[in-house]
C-alpha cells in the first residue's frame, strides 16, 4: 500500500485545527496545516477579482504560497476547502481555486471539497462515523481549551504558562484522536474534567483586566490571518478575551438548515444537534462546576436572543452573532468586536445591520464594528480596537 499523500489545509480555526486536522486523515490522506503568513492576500489578488471577500484571497494565497515553496509535489499533494454551503460566495469558492490553480500551472493539484450540503459531489471528502467521533472530540476538547486558556492567561503569576500548558494539551489530544483513544462521550468529558483541573492548578494572581468578546463572521472570528492577530493584540493589552467556541457554531448550522432542505436531511440535523447540544451541556457544566465563566447552551442563547435578533435569519452567521453579543454582554464582556471581513455580503447586509439596534437594547455594553481588508492599513484597525478599549463605561448597575 502506498504512503498517503499530504492534504494541504488553509488555515481557519485557530484553536480547533491542531486537533481537527486529525478527523481528515485516512489512509490516502495524510492532513498538513498551512503556516504560510506573508504576501498571502496579494498573491491571491494576483488570480480574483478585488470584489470577491477578504478570505477568498488569503486562502487562495496561502495555499499558492504553500505549492509555491517546493515542499510538495503537485502531482501527489490535495487541498482540502470547507463549503458552509449556503448564501456566502464562498460556497464558490471550490470551483474559483480549481481555476486558479489550473491558471497558476498546478492542474495536477488535487483538490477536495468539505461541505454537508453535498456541494462539487466529485471533488468531495467522504465523511465517515470515524471522521465525525473525530471531529466531535476535537470541538469539545478545542472549545474547553480556548476558554480555560482564554480566562486564565491575564492572571497568570508567571506569563506565558497558561499558552504553554494549551500546547501541551493541544499535543496530547491531538495523539489521542490520532490513535482513536477517549473518542466516547464519557473519555470526551473525562479529558474535559482533566484539562480544567489542570488550568485550575496555574498560580494567579488578582489583576484588573478588560472582559472584551469578539463575534462575527466564521472566518474573521476564528483565524489569526483573518483578524490580524487580534487576540494577541488583546492579550497584550491585559484583556480577558471571550469567542464562542465551534460547538456552538455547528449547532447554529444545524439548527438554521433543520428549516432547509428535504425532510431526511432536516431529520438526520435535529437528530445531530439533539446530540451535540447534550454533549455540550455537560461540557459547560464540566467548566462552570471549575469556576470558569461559559456561553450558555445554544438553544438557551437562542431564546435569549428572542426580541434581539430575527430568529428567522439564517443566512451565514445570521442571528448567532447577535445572540453570541447578548450572552456575553450578561457574563460581564460588556465591551464586543464585530468583526467582518470586507465584501461578505451577508456579513455586511445581515451581520452590520443588527448592530445599531442591538446597541440600543444592549445600553451597559459597547459595539464596535471593524472590518478587514487587503487595502486596509494596520492602523485604522488597531484606531478601532483602540478606541473601544480606551473607553470609559458606565459602571454595571
Amino acid at each position: 500500500m502506498s504512503a498517503p499523500r499530504p492534504l494541504l489545509i488553509p488555515a481557519l480555526l485557530d484553536d480547533w485545527f491542531p486537533l481537527l486536522q486529525y478527523a481528515f486523515a485516512s489512509d490516502r490522506w495524510e492532513p498538513v496545516l498551512l503556516t504560510e503568513e506573508q504576501g498571502l492576500a496579494g498573491l491571491g489578488l494576483r488570480y480574483f477579482h478585488n470584489e470577491l471577500c477578504y478570505p477568498v484571497f488569503l486562502v487562495a494565497g496561502q495555499v499558492l504560497s504553500a505549492l509555491n515553496s517546493g515542499k510538495y509535489d503537485p502531482a501527489q499533494c490535495g487541498v482540502l476547502m470547507g463549503q458552509a454551503g449556503d448564501e456566502c460566495r464562498g460556497s464558490c469558492g471550490i470551483r474559483l481555486t480549481r481555476k486558479v490553480l489550473d491558471k497558476a500551472g498546478y492542474p495536477e493539484v488535487a483538490l477536495l471539497s468539505l461541505n454537508v450540503r453535498g456541494i462539487d459531489r466529485d471533488t468531495g471528502l467522504p465523511i465517515t462515523p470515524g471522521t465525525i467521533r473525530r471531529a466531535l472530540a476535537a470541538a469539545v476538547w478545542g472549545d474547553t481549551l480556548a476558554i480555560l486558556r482564554n480566562q486564565t492567561r491575564p492572571y497568570e503569576a508567571h506569563p506565558g504558562e497558561a499558552e504553554a500548558l494549551w500546547r501541551a494539551w493541544m499535543e496530547t489530544l491531538g495523539d489521542n484522536i490520532r490513535q482513536g483513544e477517549f473518542l466516547t462521550r464519557r473519555g470526551i468529558l473525562a479529558r474535559c474534567r482533566e484539562m480544567a483541573a489542570s488550568f485550575r492548578q496555574i498560580e494567579m494572581v488578582p489583576r484588573p483586566a478588560q472582559r472584551v468578546a469578539i463575534v462575527g463572521e466564521i472566518y474573521t472570528k476564528y483565524c489569526h490571518l483573518g483578524n490580524w492577530n487580534l487576540e494577541n493584540y488583546l492579550a497584550a493589552a491585559g484583556c480577558e478575551t471571550g469567542v464562542g467556541g465551534v460547538t456552538w457554531y455547528a449547532l447554529y448550522y444545524m439548527d438554521s438548515h433543520a428549516l432547509k432542505g428535504p425532510l431526511p436531511q432536516r431529520k438526520l440535523y435535529r437528530l445531530l444537534a439533539r446530540f451535540l447540544g447534550s454533549v455540550q451541556r455537560e461540557m459547560l457544566d464540566v467548566l462552570n462546576e471549575a469556576g470558569f465563566r461559559t456561553l450558555p447552551p445554544l438553544s438557551q442563547m437562542k431564546r435569549q436572543a428572542e426580541g434581539l435578533a430575527p430568529l428567522n435569519c439564517t443566512v451565514a452567521d445570521g442571528w448567532l452573532i447577535t445572540a453570541e453579543a447578548a450572552a456575553w454582554a450578561r457574563l460581564g464582556y460588556r465591551k464586543i468586536l464585530c468583526v467582518q471581513p470586507f465584501a461578505c455580503l451577508p456579513g455586511h447586509i445581515l451581520g452590520k445591520g443588527q448592530y445599531a439596534a442591538l446597541q440600543r437594547k444592549l445600553p451597559g455594553a459597547r459595539l464596535v464594528s471593524v472590518d478587514y481588508d487587503a487595502s486596509t492599513g494596520p492602523g485604522t484597525v488597531e484606531s478601532r480596537v483602540r478606541m473601544l478599549l480606551d473607553e470609559e463605561l458606565e459602571p454595571d448597575a
